[in-house]
């Protein structure tokens, strides 16, 4: 089982309910991975770059990923990756025979995308691109925000047009003062034919444990 998870924009909350799966998936009995292929604004650890989300998904897996595996395309500047990948720019290939062989290595694997759905990512190819090499179910992440609908349906409507199914959608909470949260996630489900599978409350700092209580997807047994 594999998933692509995309978020409404950037910030929206991918690692955090990437993160959250991942523990809710675990307390399932279930092995997992998380791969993040492409991340901009990283630092340098140990003589590599390396980024913050990509480290929690390699933290929270099932198996031990070298960070390279994990994370094949890291850059320094925090920007768009068809801009910061120049002289090294993406190969969507070669992230496709990673996860080939990821898939093999655990239960599930979760592959979180950079940015929003059609964030370029080499001179070429987007985030939709990508997520349409590897033929996987798209999960989609809503930052429940003021703008959150316009962003949700146009996000949701670019899945539909890639010809890749949604599984599924999560809201997550970012603003602790949101007005109207509730009706903001009952406007989007009446919207969106996916099923919401999991509203992640505000937390500051996350508790992965207490979010992926928050989940609720249908886990067969194996």
């Amino acid at each position: 089982m594999s998933f692509f998870i995309t978020g409404t924009d950037t910030g929206a909350g991918k690692t955090w309910a990437t993160v959250a799966l991942m523990r809710y998936f675990k307390a399932q009995g279930k092995t997992v991975i998380g791969m993040k292929p492409v991340a901009s604004g990283c630092n340098e650890i140990d003589g590599d770059l390396k980024n913050q989300d990509a480290l929690l998904l390699q933290e929270n897996a099932s198996v031990y990923l070298p960070y390279a595996t994990v994370n094949p395309y890291a850059y320094r500047e925090p920007v768009s990756p068809h801009l910061a990948g120049v002289g090294n720019p993406v190969d969507v290939d070669n992230i496709r025979r990673i996860f080939l062989q990821l898939q093999n290595a655990a239960d599930v694997v979760f592959v979180e995308g950079a940015g929003g759905w059609l964030a370029p990512i080499n001179a070429h190819c987007d985030i939709a691109d990508l997520a349409r090499s590897l033929g996987v179910p798209v999960l989609m992440v809503v930052a429940i925000r003021l703008g959150c609908i316009n962003h949700a349906k146009l996000t949701y409507r670019a899945i539909q047009a890639s010809g890749l199914a949604c599984a599924g959608w999560l809201a997550v909470c970012p603003d602790a003062k949101m007005t109207r949260k509730d009706e903001n996630i009952e406007t989007l489900q009446a919207f969106i034919d996916a099923p919401l599978l999991g509203v992640l409350p505000f937390q500051a700092p996350a508790d992965f444990d207490v979010l992926a209580r928050h989940i609720n997807y249908p886990v067969k047994s194996s």
